[in-house]
């Protein structure tokens, strides 16, 4: 479906299809796979693993709020300490980098100097077709370390070469990170709680 069409300017109807299509695109949402990647984030955070994530335009951003939630959100009242970093943050060293040798390796470029077996790399792309993340998870593959991919549209390159995504298949990028923020925060919150009520591990989904 091709939103907004530039003849939908009743005001009703294009809030009602927009919000309409953020609900269809979180009830895709697949619970065991999202449980399944909540219990990957969890391990890496108990086992001390770095935890990179990137993104570039509006994606970016939520990069980076994945940081704040996960470094203070996560923690607060809990006895885990989450160890996460924004390949976006530095803008000085992302400007050399794509100054001096290519945009495209912006984020492949840190991470090989940053990361380690073991680690994790958290990618956001809408269309699943930024180089400069396929670069990155390339690279990560190269070092043993795991990525875990939010992608929308098609899914892209992306959703093919991670080895854990969510794929919002909405093409629309408002409504696709509106989505993978969403995702982004019930991550952080349902970790939290899970930490609050001291479970180690959930076996399987309780609806």
């Amino acid at each position: 479906m091709t939103f907004p069409k530039k003849d939908d300017l009743v005001l009703n109807s294009f809030l009602s299809n927009y919000s309409g299509l953020i609900h269809k695109g979180m009830e895709s949402i697949d619970e065991k796979n999202f449980l399944f990647i909540v219990n990957i984030l969890e391990k890496a955070i108990l086992n001390k693993k770095n935890i990179f994530t990137c993104g570039n335009g509006g994606s970016s951003s939520i990069a980076e709020h994945f940081v704040c939630d996960f470094v203070k959100g996560v923690s607060t009242d809990t006895s885990i300490s989450p160890k996460v970093n924004s390949l976006t943050s530095n803008m000085p060293l992302l400007s050399a980098i794509a100054n001096d040798i290519e945009y495209d390796d912006v984020f492949s470029y840190q991470l090989e100097k940053y990361g380690s077996k073991g680690d994790l790399l958290f990618c956001i792309s809408s269309s699943g077709n930024s180089k400069n993340i396929i670069n990155a998870i390339d690279i990560a593959s190269k070092m043993k370390i795991k990525t875990i991919s939010l992608v929308g549209f098609s899914g892209g390159i992306v959703k093919k070469i991670s080895d854990n995504c969510i794929h919002i298949n909405i093409s629309n990028y408002g409504i696709v990170e509106d989505i993978h923020q969403s995702i982004m925060h019930m991550m952080a919150q349902y970790i939290r709680l899970r930490k609050i009520n001291k479970l180690d591990k959930v076996e399987k989904i309780i609806f």
